[in-house]
């Protein structure tokens, strides 16, 4: 088993679990120059709120889009989002990366901007 099938299998776990809650999705992609957050909502079909290093506003703010305090930039965006969006808890899908670096600082971001998970 190669990197990105472990990725996809553990991504695979993740989300069966999620779905048997019917919560809302908090989904991190992350790519080398860039991070992404989308809260999905609990049917799956519809993204609800959505921030990454892409966005205008994000990009004026910051240098480089792959390093933890563009992740932590995005973690505040997302949280922010959600609570104008009327939602407070989620459930966090990591996407089969492992909880270290970006995405564990955009997820400890989250949690400090208000989100619950």
């Amino acid at each position: 088993m190669n990197k990105k099938d472990a990725r996809a299998r553990r991504s695979r776990k993740t989300r069966l679990r999620i779905a048997e809650q019917r919560a809302h999705r908090l989904v991190v992609g992350r790519s080398s120059n860039h991070i992404y957050a989308q809260i999905i909502a609990p049917s799956g079909d519809r993204v609800l709120v959505s921030a990454s290093t892409l966005e205008a506003d994000v990009r004026k703010e910051l240098k480089n889009g792959g390093n933890r305090a563009a992740a932590t930039v995005v973690g505040k965006r997302i949280a922010a989002k959600a609570k104008t969006a009327g939602i407070e808890t989620v459930a966090f899908d990591r996407s089969g990366f492992k909880y270290h670096g970006r995405v564990k600082a955009l997820a400890d971001a989250a949690r400090e901007g208000g989100l619950k998970f």
